[in-house]
């Protein structure tokens, strides 16, 4: 950032030492740095506000383009307009016709008979059995105060 190579920083620090003496260099050391650091964040901020101007600069530019590209093809594809009023009426002329609730057959129409599905009366029964039990060849195991150590 400064630009110092060690030479230079050996001389400053000598030049330190022996102005300010051991005694008060750690104090002086730390309030250098406290400056240090305090710079440190202007400049981040600084570049914050700064890329953050750039940012927005770019999203205008964006939307220009947008509104831009947008303008030229709504010229190119004007909007169609709604049908015609004329289909309209046709509509409305068959909603207003009597509607017929009666059927004429036709000398072709017959009508279509599905067979019935089979009922039955008594259905099977079925058996439901429970379980088995497991066989246990072996004795039952004795309670703990029967065994012997």
């Amino acid at each position: 950032m400064f630009n110092i190579d060690s030479g230079e920083f050996l001389v400053v620090a000598i030049a330190a030492l022996i102005f300010i003496g051991p005694k008060d260099l750690p104090r002086a050391m730390h309030f250098v740095g406290k400056w240090v650091g305090k710079a440190r964040a202007v400049g981040r901020q600084f570049r914050s506000g700064i890329d953050s101007m750039v940012r927005e600069a770019e999203l205008a530019e964006l939307e220009k383009q947008w509104a831009a590209e947008n303008e030229r093809i709504m010229r190119q594809y004007p909007p169609q307009p709604l049908a015609a009023p004329d289909t309209v009426p046709a509509i409305e002329h068959v909603a207003q016709d009597p509607v017929s609730h009666e059927h004429v057959p036709h000398e072709g129409d017959v009508p279509v008979m599905t067979p019935q599905p089979e009922i039955h009366a008594d259905p099977a029964p079925v058996e439901v059995s429970a379980p088995k039990p497991a066989a246990n060849d072996s004795k039952p195991v004795p309670p703990a105060s029967e065994v012997k150590p």
